[in-house]
């Protein structure tokens, strides 16, 4: 035992001598040596230092305070010169990565709320005061309760306020998608006659007009009215401010935005950049990107700038460790084109303007590409090889044990973990919310052999519609927009369903939420997956097309099975499921491989499967779980799911492991079960700001009219609900929902959970004995 002891010591020893090391503080010098008693000033020049460092192994410290940039650190495998390079905190201290620039100002005060300051030097989009965000002045104002944007309006273009703006050539309009799948962004350059001229919507790969009521303008002068918005007259380069309640601007630190990218790790093709260590720094304060150039992620929905605070490119065994981004006005972490090994982990990411983590292949390494929904390569013309052409796409990458939340603050068509023309891609222990759309996206079958396993994922699709907690599309080579051409081709040739998708990818042990779609939506042709032991809270588990899917042992809390439009011998399982509801069939006329030996929660949703012809093997009952109000969905020993095939896991490892970061992360709201038990429980309810209460006994049957005693009496709309203006009436009673009876108020909450995401649900009721239809809103 002492000969190890001693063996590890001197091997410590000598690991620590073979060490060069560099120090960095704001108050040092570039002309110092750089060590801990005489450091450099930039981290510029230590990396100037890395070259000529005599030791294999290389660690740059910086000491606590802000370092502004005044251009991106580039760092290339000329500069290592095949060494291992370690840049971090010194212990214990805070440091931060600037892409802003901090001002001295001199304000005057120059109306009754405004103040104004000169301000020379590149125009910016986002400014702090004492390092908080600002608002850039815009209409409709900042509301931090509005479900999109942060507030829109309809009227945001009309005429009207468009002849009330001066001059507002250089201000904006972002607007979602007609169909909110993402969203749009425009520079104005012009206006007449009441109409602006407009550049850009080049945002979204699914072209279309915009939302009609979800959009809102910015940047733009007359528009600064309330506290803490602001504008820079870039003509008299003069900076207007509304400071916010309690705020001396003359006493603030003022900061704005320059960069868009603080650190690039680029290798090239014939020479990775290998073995170097990012650790222990915040980065902060990068410019705007949505108006940057942007490319196609093949057919998927997106496009995307291709460009982050943190850029890696053509690296092997790279690590972001223990960093945090934020306030940043685009995307945090990029790994592009060829990346082996590199991983980022323990990191928080918050405040981020699009994408925090993204692994993006290029398109050269695609086969046969197509770059919209409708395109399509012509079989007599495709490249029939399988698998990736070259080798410009990430592999075997991590995203590990990271806490991410609050992001796509501006871009909406962003992911917390985006992967793109990639393979064997690791996302593991994350914690992830706060998301305008899915919070891991997964947007091609190129080339799978992805693991997601143990992230925790909810407040999805906050901002944006018909999408999921996780998302994927598939529309690969064999995919064709016109469904009866695709039926054709594969079969015709099934050896090309997965010649693009060639590894299985598998998502297990998870923990997904999703209140405006799916907890699991694989959609458009995603193939070749394997899903199991994973809790579904709400939105359920959708297949739409594709091939060799298999989900089982998954636990759809109040919630069930969607299969749409599948292909003939698609290949798909599903067992050993519990699930809360019917299924959800849409155009399904083959039942693939297998759909059998599930738990359905009574005898009604078990005998439409079967008449459907599935689950002749499977059962019905209360699942009975050990602790649902606690997030312990386990079964016990008298549950009868164990008589078809399930079998308990885990239910303490979903999402961020690291202690730092488990301290600050949220979990999802844990859903009340909408079982036979709810139903008969819950009487009366406020729902969507109206008094509801059941239908009792004979005397409703008679006062009301009806034929039976099922129903949903509604006792009251205040003024201000949401259905105050629906066409509702008091004393209506509702008697079906989305074309399903509500005998009682938790049959219809249920429902209601099905169609939360579109927006309405549509209800038939009794008023005056007779039959009326309405549609009401849901948000």
């Amino acid at each position: 035992m002492l000969r190890w002891l001693l063996f590890f010591l001197v091997g410590t020893s000598l690991t620590v001598r073979a060490q060069s090391r560099f120090y960095v503080a704001p108050s040092g010098k570039d002309s110092n040596p750089g060590t801990v008693s005489l450091p450099l000033a930039t981290l510029a020049k230590a990396l100037e230092k890395v070259k000529t460092a005599p030791q294999p192994a290389v660690q740059i410290f910086l000491r606590k305070g802000t370092y502004y940039l005044t251009e991106t650190i580039r760092i290339d495998p000329e500069l290592v010169q095949n060494k291992t390079l370690t840049i971090s905190n010194f212990p214990n201290e805070t440091v931060q990565i600037s892409g802003g620039r901090r001002l001295s100002l001199r304000w005057q005060k120059t109306g009754q709320a405004r103040w104004t300051a000169p301000v020379e030097g590149p125009v910016f989009e986002q400014l702090f005061l004492n390092g908080k965000k600002q608002i850039l002045a815009r209409y409709p104002n900042f509301d931090a309760r509005a479900r999109v944007f942060n507030g829109t309006a309809a009227d945001a273009l009309s005429e009207a306020r468009i002849n009330g703006w001066q001059s507002p050539e250089g201000g904006y309009v972002h607007a979602l998608h007609e169909g909110e799948w993402g969203d749009f962004h425009y520079r104005i350059t012009g206006k007449s006659d009441g109409k602006l001229q407009l550049e850009g919507g080049w945002q979204n790969n699914r072209p279309s007009p915009l939302h009609a009521k979800e959009r809102f303008v910015e940047n733009i002068f007359e528009e600064m009215d309330a506290p803490g918005e602001w504008f820079y007259d870039r003509k008299t380069q003069q900076l207007h401010l509304i400071p916010p309640t309690g705020v001396n601007p003359t006493t603030a630190i003022v900061e704005v935005s320059q960069l868009k990218g603080l650190i690039a790790l680029n290798g090239t093709p014939d020479k990775p950049l290998r073995q170097v260590t990012l650790r222990g720094i915040r980065f902060v304060q990068t410019e705007r990107t949505f108006m940057e150039p942007y490319e196609p992620l093949l057919r998927s929905d997106w496009m995307m700038y291709r460009g982050a605070a943190v850029f890696l490119e053509n690296t092997e065994n790279c690590q972001i460790e223990d960093c945090q981004f934020s306030n940043l006005g685009g995307n945090a972490l990029i790994f592009s084109r060829y990346n082996r090994k590199s991983a980022v982990e323990g990191s928080h990411f918050f405040e981020i303007g699009a994408s925090a983590i993204s692994f993006i292949g290029d398109s050269s390494a695609v086969r046969s590409p197509a770059f919209r929904y409708e395109q399509f390569v012509p079989y007599d013309q495709m490249d029939l090889k399988p698998g990736p052409k070259n080798n410009h796409y990430p592999l075997e990458c991590v995203a590990e044990n990271n806490l991410i939340h609050d992001i796509g603050r501006i871009e909406k068509q962003s992911a917390g973990v985006q992967i793109a023309m990639a393979s064997g891609i690791v996302v593991r222990h994350n914690s992830i919310y706060q998301v305008p759309r899915a919070g891991i996206n997964i947007g091609d079958g190129t080339w799978g052999g992805h693991l997601l396993e143990f992230n925790d994922v909810f407040d999805t699709v906050l901002e944006t519609g018909d999408h999921g907690a996780f998302n994927s599309w598939g529309r690969d080579r064999y995919w064709h927009p016109n469904r009866s051409k695709m039926d054709s081709l594969v079969a015709a040739h099934p050896e090309l369903i997965l010649i693009d998708a060639q590894k299985t990818t598998i998502i297990r042990n998870n923990r997904f939420r999703c209140d405006h779609g799916w907890d699991i939506d694989l959609d458009d042709g995603s193939s070749n997956y394997l899903i199991y032991n994973n809790v579904l809270l709400n939105g359920g588990l959708k297949f739409r097309e594709g091939f060799n899917r298999t989900a089982q042992n998954n636990i759809l809390i109040n919630n069930s099975f969607h299969p749409h439009v599948w292909f003939k011998n698609s290949g798909d399982v599903f067992r050993n499921n519990i699930v809360m509801r019917s299924y959800f069939p849409i155009g399904v006329q083959d039942w693939g491989k297998e759909v059998d030996y599930n738990l359905f929660p009574d005898e009604g949703a078990l005998l439409k499967a079967q008449k459907d012809g599935t689950d002749f093997h499977s059962t019905f009952g209360d699942p009975v779980f050990v602790q649902p109000e606690k997030g312990n969905y386990q079964v016990r020993a008298s549950s009868p799911a164990l008589k078809i095939g399930f079998q308990n896991f885990p239910m303490n490892q979903f999402g961020v492991q690291k202690t730092a970061l488990r301290a600050l992360a949220r979990t999802p709201k844990l859903p009340v079960l909408l079982d036979q038990q709810f139903e008969k429980s819950v009487q009366e309810l406020t729902w969507l700001g109206a008094l509801l209460r059941n239908v009792r006994g004979l005397g409703d049957r008679s006062a009301y009219g009806l034929p039976d005693e099922n129903g949903i009496i509604v006792v009251n709309i205040p003024a201000g609900s949401l259905l105050e203006n629906s066409g509702l009436k008091t004393g209506d009673v509702i008697r079906t929902a989305n074309q399903e009876e509500t005998p009682n108020i938790g049959r219809l909450v249920a429902i209601q959970q099905q169609v939360t995401w579109t927006g309405r649900m549509n209800v038939s009721v009794i008023r005056n004995q007779q039959v009326v239809k309405l549609s009401l809103p849901l948000k």
